[in-house]
């Protein structure tokens, strides 16, 4: 594990780091219940509008697509601008997108505020990350998997936090605008509080030879690729199962709606814990191996989804599912993170992220063809075992032969 440069002045108690830290869980938080919430306001907004599925769906594409979009461009920022800096900017985005959703007077106008919502999580996501690694440069892990922590809770808690508040009738406007408005306030007071924080730290100064994006990947492509190569089929393969995940329940497990939405929600919950257990966990054990080892679990769940028939043996295998796919994000991020050098780990971290997200955008899009094209989710979900066992395989291969980065050491040649 490449150990990260940061400075700590005797006048700089550690504690002011961790109450920056604190800060950036609140906007990791906020960052991902904004590119989350227009999920569960899918049906509410398309009665408010009057349209159809198809039309109030783009809100959730978009969000998604907006925080896509900003990833490499950030990484180009990180090359001219601190990290805390472009920090500061996601929560100026997020706020100020979030009160262009409360103010839409058009779908349209909701259509702006959910790309730039998407944005602000895109541009946090990849400033974020590698300033939480040099915070704690001896334990990039743990940290990465409670920051992880903090942004898996807006996903347990958004639907409920929808439900709440569109069950409130006592508000002065229409409930969907008041959730973007709390969004939006609470935003704007945690960006404060992130800058007052940011301004008393004393930051790490790893990433201030960090000045070029081409360098970086030039000096880091075989890390990159092998990162994107270990994670990208896997998480395609889950953005297809979760997306689907309902209809798949009610389609071939005969469940109803409401239970089928529930095992979604035990799934995100379930995965709380994996973010604290892993990130730890990748602090102490080999990265290649673990990552390995998580996607034969996960593999080895979906395989047992598609045979499992009875309610309780469904709820075993998504709360094992829930837990296994979401210790990946904490081991992978904090493998790239760990192993980059300080002159490349911001701008190395945007190209990794970037080539990430297109490719889990995809699962839910090939999932569904699949099965409009005659195949059962059963059918599907098996053959997506099949390339991840491949994927497996072929890994082991590579690495038994010495092909594989595992350390800086290895992912720093040119």
């Amino acid at each position: 594990m490449n150990s990260v440069t940061s400075r700590l002045p005797g006048g700089d108690r550690p504690t002011s780091r961790t109450r920056l830290f604190g800060s950036l869980c609140t906007l990791v938080f906020l960052v991902n219940l904004g590119r989350l919430i227009y999920a569960p306001l899918l049906e509410p907004l398309r009665d408010v509008f009057g349209v159809g599925p198809a039309a109030v769906g783009l809100l959730a594409t978009l969000a998604w697509v907006g925080s896509t979009l900003p990833r490499l461009p950030t990484g180009y920022l990180l090359t001219k601008y601190p990290r805390h800096t472009i920090v500061l900017w996601s929560g100026i985005i997020m706020t100020g997108s979030s009160i262009v959703a409360a103010a839409s007077v058009s779908l349209e106008m909701l259509y702006v505020g959910a790309l730039l919502m998407g944005v602000a999580s895109g541009v946090y996501f990849v400033s974020a990350n590698p300033l939480v690694s040099e915070l704690f440069p001896e334990r990039v892990g743990r940290m990465i998997g409670i920051h992880g922590i903090a942004a898996q809770f807006a996903a347990v808690i958004a639907p409920a936090f929808v439900g709440i508040v569109l069950a409130i009738t006592l508000w002065p406007l229409a409930g969907w605008r008041v959730i973007f408005l709390a969004i939006g306030f609470v935003s704007l007071c945690s960006t404060v509080v992130f800058y007052v924080l940011a301004k008393r730290a004393t930051l790490p100064d790893a990433g201030a030879a960090d000045r070029n994006l081409r360098a970086a990947l030039l000096a880091n492509w075989r890390l990159i690729v092998t990162a994107v190569a270990l994670v990208g089929f896997i998480g395609l393969v889950w953005n297809g199962v979760f997306n689907l995940y309902a209809t798949y329940l009610v389609d071939s497990k005969g469940l109803s709606d409401g239970v089928a939405l529930t095992l979604l929600t035990v799934m995100f919950a379930t995965g709380l814990p994996a973010f604290w257990i892993m990130g730890s966990l990748a602090d102490r054990l080999p990265f290649i191996p673990l990552l390995l080892a998580i996607t034969a679990a996960f593999a080895g769940t979906l395989y047992a989804l598609t045979i499992v028939q009875s309610l309780a043996g469904v709820i075993a295998v998504s709360a094992i599912m829930g837990f296994v796919i979401h210790s990946l994000f904490p081991v992978s991020d904090t493998y790239v993170l760990a192993s980059l050098s300080d002159a490349h780990r911001g701008s190395a971290y945007a190209i990794f992220s970037a080539t990430m997200m297109p490719l889990h955008a995809v699962g839910p899009f090939a999932v569904g063809w699949l099965v409009e094209q005659g195949l059962t989710f059963d059918e599907v979900f098996r053959g997506l075992v099949v390339g991840l066992v491949l994927t497996i395989v072929g890994f082991i291969v590579l690495f038994s032969l010495g092909a594989v980065p595992s350390d800086s050491s290895e992912s720093n040649q040119s």
